[in-house]
């Protein structure tokens, strides 16, 4: 039985051709077959290498025929690469059909990383980026955009849409209605030459971009909601005391303290409630921690 050819998932630059591995060079040269949302765009990258393999097109209007042809090219043991637009494919792009069709015929599919516009707008965004949340491009009709942010309206990751120019300020007032003034980042034209990032808080932008002739691509960085405060019960605090106090080795004080640290509870009640448990448990003197 002929074994099945790869299937290379492809990064490419989002602006800056200098952007892309000497790993994604190789693999365009060496695959039977390259696949791209826009021939076009793809052959100005192709040109920049000296990248000569065949290309064929595959967007979001033909994505189904073309991935059925493709899936019979990598049956008969054919290796192609996958490439968007810009930026890694699948990430608000096509791809995600072809590689559900790949995997579904028992075809290895190789990511071969690089650039992606949303991860290169959370790192240099100064908003916390331990944990977040991709949302792609709002939606374009406003009723759409306000329930999607109502949704998100408690979310305490930092969130990361797309968005196009035209409706950049409409959807910011949306923002700001529904979630509040929040602080995010806008990173226009990541890597271009007309690179733009505004930082502030969404009150203060908001003046700013209307009065400006805004193009281009566009990613939005934005805070998540603070947690609400943890309310401690008396209960909870002393099972906290009791466990620390086997677990941990920990004086009194240290325990005390401990407690202090990681729930936020004043240190006078948390004193209070740790004296009543081990007075309780022990008949301890209230000394024995003060």
């Amino acid at each position: 039985m002929q074994e099945s050819g790869k299937l290379y998932v492809v990064a490419t630059p989002i602006g800056n051709l200098e952007d892309i591995t000497l790993r994604a060079i190789r693999v365009l040269k060496e695959v039977a077959l390259v696949a791209a949302e826009d021939t076009r765009r793809t052959r100005k990258l192709f040109e920049a290498y000296s990248i000569s393999t065949p290309l064929i097109s595959l967007y979001e209007h033909n994505e189904f025929r073309k991935s059925q042809m493709l899936i019979d090219r990598l049956r008969e043991g054919i290796d192609v690469a996958y490439v968007s637009d810009a930026g890694t494919p699948g990430i608000s792009d096509p791809g995600f059909v072809l590689i559900r069709q790949a995997l579904g015929n028992k075809i290895r599919v190789i990511p071969v990383p690089g650039v992606s516009a949303c991860i290169t707008a959370l790192c240099i965004s100064g908003i916390p980026m331990d944990s977040f949340v991709f949302m792609g491009f709002l939606p374009s009709k406003g009723s759409r955009r306000k329930d999607l942010l109502v949704s998100l309206k408690d979310e305490s990751k930092t969130m990361i849409f797309y968005e196009a120019p035209h409706r950049l300020v409409v959807s910011l007032e949306d923002i700001c209605s529904v979630l509040g003034d929040r602080e995010m980042v806008i990173a226009r034209e990541l890597t271009k030459l007309h690179e733009e990032i505004l930082r502030g808080r969404v009150q203060d932008l908001l003046p700013v971009l209307r009065e400006k002739r805004i193009k281009g691509e566009i990613t939005l960085v934005i805070e998540g909601q603070e947690p609400a405060a943890r309310i401690w019960s008396d209960e909870e605090v002393r099972s906290l005391c009791f466990r620390y106090r086997k677990e941990t080795g920990f004086s009194d004080r240290d325990v005390v303290d401990r407690i202090v640290e990681e729930t936020g509870i004043s240190r006078k009640r948390v004193y209070s409630i740790v004296v009543a448990a081990l007075s309780t448990e022990a008949g301890l003197d209230r000394q024995d921690i003060s």
